[in-house]
């Protein structure tokens, strides 16, 4: 049974105008998906509309989550049951320490799965955390700070990834997660997301560009040009389009149009 599952997925804006046309895939555990497009076609509105952002309705089709539909459960309910958002642009949350919004979500997701509450114990929590900390080269420092209030780009992605190491999420959609990031950092990012893919977990790697993918190996790659899948194939196909961008698609898709 696929972890999680898009069948003919179809979502659009508030004011109606559709984005995602019709979208079907298939990512179990252990394995990594990559969404590939150009900008402008929609990759973003399809990672939201995974994770349940309010602002974007499905029109159409199913999401399921280890088989269940969670197509009409809210953003909280559908991360309680596993699914986590790494997202382009992180947010800041001033007034929020990284260590306090960390052990609330945990906490959120004990509770789910107990039935009541069952907080992690400090110590056990503190332990973790900072053990996570230095695998992903965070600053401890920054475990005290508002939650990337502040932070560079660099250390909001990093402190993205060690929100998933934390939560131990069932399955990773990550949108565009190698945007505005060095080398070095890019490195330490895919590191920890492939550690943490497995028998427990999957991934979905939207991305417009293929470096991220040197460093996290995709067993499957789909192309999303327009709100849609037009082709499909392994990790070669990753390699063809860094050669050749996505002009042929495009191509494609205004012959249609006219």
């Amino acid at each position: 049974m696929a972890l999680l599952e898009l069948r003919d997925l179809r979502v659009a804006l508030e004011d109606g105008t559709e984005i995602v046309k019709g979208v079907s895939l298939a990512v179990a555990t252990n394995e990594v998906h990559a969404v590939m497009g150009p900008n402008g076609s929609g990759k973003s509105t399809l990672a939201y509309a995974i994770a349940g952002h309010p602002g974007y309705r499905v029109t159409g089709g199913q999401i399921l989550l280890d088989g269940e539909d969670i197509t009409e459960a809210g953003a909280d309910e559908r991360a309680q049951k596993g699914l986590f958002l790494a997202f382009q642009y992180p947010h800041a949350i001033p007034g929020v320490t990284v260590t306090n919004f960390l052990r609330t979500a945990i906490n959120a997701v004990r509770k789910s799965k107990a039935g009541v509450d069952d907080p992690i114990p400090v110590k056990e929590f503190r332990a973790d955390l900072f053990a996570e900390m230095d695998r992903l080269k965070v600053s401890r420092e920054l475990a005290s700070r508002y939650l990337n209030d502040g932070f560079s780009g660099g250390e909001k992605k990093r402190v993205e990834i060690l929100q998933m190491a934390m939560l131990r999420p069932r399955m990773a959609v990550l949108d565009e997660t190698d945007s505005g990031l060095d080398i070095d950092a890019l490195k330490v990012v895919a590191g920890g997301v492939k550690e943490l893919v497995g028998p427990e977990m999957g991934a979905l790697v939207i991305t417009h560009y293929q470096r991220i993918l040197d460093y996290i190996e995709p067993d499957y790659v789909h192309v999303f040009v327009d709100g849609r899948i037009v082709e499909e194939g392994g990790p070669e196909l990753a390699l063809e389009l860094e050669k050749t961008g996505y002009a042929k698609w495009d191509r494609e898709e205004g012959k249609e149009a006219a």
